[in-house]
């Protein structure tokens, strides 16, 4: 057989111990390295922020590669839902809409964007409000509750005080859900140098960018689940929110980077 092949006798022998090539050895590694990546993200990301993790270890590959792969495997993103936000009614007070879908600023602290969304739990709905500055896309304030009262709002927005302190005025810009419109919320804002902004009525595009955030929130995380309770889904969302959104998602707007090293990398003060 070694004589009609035309191949030498040893090399034949070895063929049979080791038949596999060194590329097929090479894509099983890069596999193993793509599985961690995709499980690292709680199954989320996709062949462009997997490739992205793949070279900031040092891997040479395309994303036509790391895609071509992950159809073989099955890894596929998480795909989740998207329903009809509850609108409390109209608000008592409409601001002007100072932020006019310029969601692009040039620092910390200059616009902040904010809404609420809900969660399925077994118990009943669960209501979240987050806070998100423009300049890093980062979650800074979030509050999480039963009822979709006021004080949701306002506890976010104090957590985002909180932790930013901000030295000049902001623009707070929400939808025109009741709870923006509230003498307590245009009381808040005033105390705490803080321009409120609403987007046109039933507009979604003018507060696009926390719309994106839930968005992803539902399909990265949420997805079809229902929690058990609502204290699931608090520990869950938190993770998500301080853990993995925050501190390690890859952000496509800030060059495929985490809002956290974003902001320490532009602001160096982190």
């Amino acid at each position: 057989m070694c004589r009609v092949m035309r191949v030498h006798r040893s090399g034949f022998y070895a063929w049979l111990k080791e038949p596999e090539s060194a590329r097929k050895k090479e894509e099983q590694r890069l596999v193993t390295l793509i599985r961690q990546s995709h499980e690292a993200s709680d199954c989320s990301y996709g062949s462009p922020r997997i490739t992205r993790d793949l070279r900031e270890m040092g891997e040479q590959c395309s994303e036509n590669r790391v895609a071509r792969l992950m159809h073989n495997e099955g890894l596929r993103a998480k795909v989740g839902y998207r329903r009809p936000r509850y609108k409390a009614g109209k608000p008592a007070l409409v601001a002007v809409n100072r932020l006019e879908q310029n969601f692009q600023v040039e620092a910390p602290d200059k616009a902040w964007v904010t809404d609420i969304t809900y969660i399925r739990t077994w118990e009943g709905w669960l209501y979240l409000a987050v806070v998100l500055d423009l300049f890093s896309r980062m979650v800074i304030g979030w509050s999480m509750k039963a009822t979709l009262g006021r004080e949701i709002v306002l506890d976010a927005l104090l957590m985002a005080v909180w932790r930013r302190k901000p030295k000049g005025k902001v623009i707070v810009h929400s939808d025109q859900g009741a709870q923006y419109g509230s003498e307590d919320w245009v009381r808040f804002c005033r105390d705490h140098n803080l321009d409120p902004s609403m987007s046109r009525r039933g507009n979604c595009y003018d507060n696009a960018v926390a719309e994106s955030f839930f968005s992803s929130l539902k399909k990265e995380r949420i997805g079809r689940r229902i929690y058990r309770t609502r204290q699931e889904a608090k520990a869950d969302v938190f993770d998500y929110i301080e853990m993995f959104y925050n501190r390690t998602r890859r952000h496509s707007y800030l060059g495929q980077v985490s809002p956290y090293d974003f902001e320490r990398v532009a602001c160096g003060n982190l």
